[in-house]
């Protein structure tokens, strides 16, 4: 399936790919490559939680705020 085909997709068909893709890298999840600079952001973020610098958020109330951001 090209690119072109991709984007003709109704929203849910393309939700479904990308449930079956992830899915897919989750299952072999060993071949994914390592990347050095996750690891570091993930480091970073864990020493800010912490030190309690980092505001907790639910689900919900996350999904609210960045979609806020793009409106």
């Amino acid at each position: 399936m090209s690119i072109t085909e991709l984007h003709k997709l109704p929203a849910i068909e393309k939700l479904k790919i990308i449930e079956a893709l992830w899915n897919d890298l989750v299952d072999d999840e060993g071949s994914l490559p390592e990347l050095s600079w996750h690891e570091t952001e993930l480091k970073k973020t864990e020493e800010k939680f912490l030190a309690g610098s980092v505001e907790i958020l639910d689900w919900q109330q996350a999904k609210k705020e960045l979609r806020s951001q793009f409106e």
